[in-house]
C-alpha cells in the first residue's frame, strides 16, 4: 500500500493526484458571457466538477483514502449529507471494498438512489449530518472499520487539493476563485495548492455559516445547519484540520440567501444548461446576485462543485 506524508501542501498534493489520476475524470472549464447571465461583460470560467464520478468533486478525496490508507476487511465507513457518501461508495465499488454509508434524513433522494446504485449498505440515521457522524463513528468503534471523513481528514483535503492543480493547468488567467463552503475540505484543499498566488473566496448560505462563525471566533464552533443546500453545506462547523489552512491562504468568506442560490441553479441551467444542486450552485451565487463584488479588470473562476440533484424543471 502506498503512503505519503501527511502534510498538506503543493508536493504532497501533486504526489496525491499522480496516484488518483487513472480513477478520477479531468472535468471540463467552460467560459461563458457574463452578459448572459445578466452581469457586467468580464472573463469568467466555470469549472464543472458536476461531471466528476459518483456527480460531485469529493471523489478525488474519497479516492486519495482509500488509495494512501490502508483498508481493513472490515472496509470502509463514511457519514455524509450525501455526495460524500455517494463518492466513497463509487470508490470502494470501483476498488472491490466494502462500504457502510451513514446519511441524515435531510438527504436527497438522488443521493441515497446513487448509493445504492453502488452497492454499499446505507442507514438513515438522524435529521442533521451530526447524526450520520455520531452513527459512522459507533459503527468504526464496533466493527474496525476505516473511517473515511468527509472533510476533516488529511487524505481528503490533498484529494480535493488535487481539483485546484488541475485547474491551474486548465487555466491560469483567474484572478479570483469562488468556493463553496460546507465542512470546509474543498476550500482547504485548493487554497493548499494556490498558497496566495491567486485569491480563493469562500461562499457559505446564511443557513450555514460554518466558515464565517470560525473566522469570527478564532476557532470552530457549532453554528446553525439548514437551508436549501443542507445536504452538502451544512456539517454544523468547519474541520479543526481545515481552519488552519483557511486562516492562512484564504482572502475571505461571503454569505448568500436560499433565494440567491435557487436563482443561481436557475440561471445556470437557463444560460448553459448546467443542472447544479443547490450547493453546487452556490459559488455562482455570490457573483450573481453581488455578495462577491469584483474589481473592474478581475478575472474569475467559480467551482460547480455538484450535480446530484433529481430532475428539476427550471424553466418554469
Amino acid at each position: 500500500m502506498q503512503t505519503v506524508s501527511h502534510a498538506i501542501d503543493p508536493e504532497h498534493i501533486a504526489t496525491c493526484e499522480k496516484l488518483i489520476r487513472p480513477h478520477i475524470r479531468r472535468t471540463p472549464v467552460m467560459a461563458i458571457d457574463t452578459a448572459d447571465v445578466g452581469l457586467a461583460p468580464r472573463p469568467l470560467c466555470l469549472k464543472l466538477e458536476l461531471f466528476q464520478h459518483s456527480g460531485s468533486f469529493k471523489a478525488r478525496g474519497a479516492f486519495a483514502n482509500l488509495l494512501l490508507r490502508k483498508v481493513p476487511p472490515a472496509g470502509v465507513v463514511a457519514a455524509s449529507g450525501g455526495n460524500h457518501g455517494v463518492a466513497v461508495a463509487y470508490a470502494a465499488m470501483r476498488l472491490g471494498v466494502k462500504a457502510k454509508i451513514f446519511l441524515p434524513s435531510v438527504s436527497s433522494p438522488a443521493k441515497t438512489a446513487r448509493i445504492r446504485q453502488y452497492r454499499a449498505d446505507l442507514s438513515i440515521e438522524g435529521d442533521r449530518y451530526a447524526d450520520a457522524l455520531a452513527a459512522s463513528e459507533a459503527w468504526a468503534a464496533r466493527t474496525s472499520a476505516l473511517p473515511v471523513h468527509a472533510f476533516d481528514q488529511d487524505e481528503t483535503i490533498l484529494g480535493q487539493g488535487t481539483l485546484g492543480m488541475e485547474l491551474e493547468q486548465q487555466t491560469a488567467s483567474i484572478d479570483t476563485l469562488l468556493v463553496a463552503v460546507g465542512g470546509g475540505g474543498l476550500i482547504a484543499g485548493i487554497a493548499a495548492w494556490y498558497r496566495g498566488r491567486i485569491k480563493v473566496v469562500g461562499v457559505e448560505p446564511f443557513a450555514a455559516p460554518t466558515l464565517t462563525k470560525a473566522l469570527a471566533a478564532g476557532r470552530p464552533v457549532d453554528t446553525e445547519a439548514g437551508g436549501v443546500a443542507a445536504d452538502s453545506l451544512a456539517p454544523r462547523r468547519v474541520g479543526e484540520r481545515v481552519f488552519p489552512i483557511v486562516k492562512a491562504h484564504v482572502a475571505g468568506v461571503v454569505l448568500v440567501t436560499d433565494e440567491a442560490i435557487v436563482q443561481a441553479q436557475k440561471t445556470l441551467w437557463q444560460a448553459a444548461r448546467i443542472v447544479a444542486e443547490p450547493g453546487g450552485a452556490a459559488a455562482f451565487a455570490a457573483l450573481l446576485a453581488g455578495a462577491y463584488q469584483p474589481e473592474p479588470q478581475e478575472r474569475i473562476g467559480v467551482i460547480v462543485s455538484g450535480g446530484n440533484s433529481a430532475a428539476v424543471d427550471f424553466d418554469r
